[in-house]
This record gives structure tokens, sequence and C-alpha cells, in this order.
């Protein structure tokens, strides 16, 4: 009992982010990426963590192109832009939305960061990806 009095908080505390690292490190499932959705990479391999899925339709129903690509700045490329945590922290890109006021903060990262890890960045399963063929080279011999 003595023990507990003495070093309770911090067991506690240990608890705590074993169950954190637990949840954070179980069973990785697949993302759930739909037709359209952005899949964006550019840091987050190198920083640990998985790819962000950006569900494009699911903003795209609610808000017109002109708030994301004009008045935030979102280019019309996946990838197009540097967009980091520190940016978006900042209220920059995402974070103009996504700051605990009108939707959610950046403390639930695997609401964003749900992507398979080394899935590069891309928009999921476009038109040009799955319909368009693969360029053939100048060089082939003609048969």
């Amino acid at each position: 009992m003595l023990l507990l009095k003495k070093y309770g908080a911090a067991i506690r505390r240990a608890l705590l982010v074993m169950m954190v690292l637990a949840v954070g490190l179980a069973d990785i499932q697949p993302a759930r990426a739909e037709y359209g959705d952005v899949v964006i990479n550019n840091y987050s391999d190198g920083a640990g963590m998985r790819p962000a899925v950006f569900p494009h339709w699911f903003h795209r129903i609610r808000f017109r192109c002109k708030v994301c690509h004009a008045d935030l700045g979102f280019k019309f490329k996946a990838g197009g832009n540097e967009i980091n945590m520190v940016k978006i922290i900042d209220g920059q890109f995402c974070g103009a939305c996504h700051n605990g006021n009108i939707a959610w903060s950046v403390e639930n990262c695997n609401l964003c960061h749900s992507g398979k890890p080394g899935t590069p960045t891309q928009v999921h399963l476009s038109t040009i990806s799955s319909l368009a063929a693969p360029a053939q080279s100048q060089t082939q011999p003609k048969k």
C-alpha cells in the first residue's frame, strides 16, 4: 500500500501510455478509401505515421469547390500542397476547419491518418489511374 501511495501517479501514467500505444498499434486495418478520396503521403511515411486519407466527396457534397480551393488555397493536384501538421495546427489548410470548434482537432490522429503505410500520394481509383493506358515506350520494336 505504501508503494501505491508513493508511485501511484507514475503507475497510472505508465498504464495510460501503454493503453494509448496498444490502441495505436492494434490491428492496422486497410484504409476505407472511396472513389475520389485523396491519399496524402508527402511526409507521413518519413514521420512514422500512416498516410492521411482525405474524403474528397464527403467534403464536396457539403461545400462548393471555392471554399477549399480558392479560400483555403488547396491546389487542384493530389500532393500539390506543402501540408504538414505545423501548418494544420496553425489553422492553415485542414486546420481552418479541423480546429476542435468546427470539426474534430488534431488530437484524433487516426481519423485522418488511416492509410496503408507506403501508399503513395494519389487520388484513390481516379479515372486517370484506372482507365488510362500506360504510356508505351517510343523505342518498342514494330511488329
